[in-house]
């Protein structure tokens, strides 16, 4: 079990996981989280909202059997490394969704630079996903998530994270983190309100608080203790 209270340059801070129904493309972020903070919410608290959920809300859950697999994406996920931390674009499905959010162009120059890098021994350096940009590596393949009806969804990654979080702050009043976590190592904070402190929203929940199976937490406080 996670730990709720962590110290971060000798400040104890709580971690909250908010538990929501499960999120469709019908949900607006903003008012989930009014909805799930009222009477939660103190002074100087920061939500934190996982990237995948908030992506659901902007219909970007993409069911399998309606991707059309083009022959460059039948072609090119071969020449994704394997990640500990899921399959992503090494799936025909899941390239042809980083095809049509990125284009061609870069995703065929990306995929000759990690088989590049393959062939001369830096296998898991990440080179693919460097060249094809945040949006490529935010991508989600089928069963990733295991809350149906997702574990049959290919999600991409939230559109205008910054955007998004600075809304939600705005209706809310406080500050937003948008983050993309894993049960492995990785924190990211991909977007963020405009007080954010990016390094330190890392550092707050690199142990991934709200979890990432089947918890139904995408929402957490964050919160400075005593």
């Amino acid at each position: 079990m996670k730990q709720k209270l962590i110290k971060v340059d000798n400040q104890n801070y709580l971690r909250i996981p908010i538990k929501t129904n499960i999120l469709s493309a019908d949900d607006n972020m903003v008012d989930v989280v009014k909805k799930y903070t009222k009477n939660l919410l103190q002074k100087n608290d920061i939500i934190t909202i996982s990237e995948s959920p908030l992506a659901i809300t902007q219909g970007r859950a993409i069911p399998v059997e309606d991707i059309k697999i083009g022959f460059l994406a039948r072609i090119l996920w071969r020449f994704v490394s394997n990640v500990e931390y899921g399959i992503g674009l090494r799936a025909p499905e899941s390239m042809q969704c980083a095809i049509d959010e990125c284009g061609r162009t870069r995703i065929l120059f990306a995929a000759i630079a990690g088989g590049l890098a393959r062939f001369i021994g830096r296998r898991g350096k990440g080179d693919f996903y460097r060249i094809a940009g945040m949006q490529a590596a935010l991508i989600d393949a089928a069963t990733t998530s295991p809350v149906p009806p997702y574990e049959k969804c290919v999600i991409k990654g939230p559109k205008d994270p910054e955007k998004a979080a600075e809304k939600i702050s705005e209706a809310i009043g406080a500050e937003v983190a948008i983050m993309d976590i894993n049960d492995i190592g990785g924190c990211w904070m991909i977007g963020g309100s405009k007080n954010i402190d990016k390094k330190f929203m890392e550092k707050v929940m690199k142990d991934n608080p709200q979890g990432q199976g089947d918890e139904l937490t995408p929402i957490c406080i964050v919160r400075k203790v005593d």
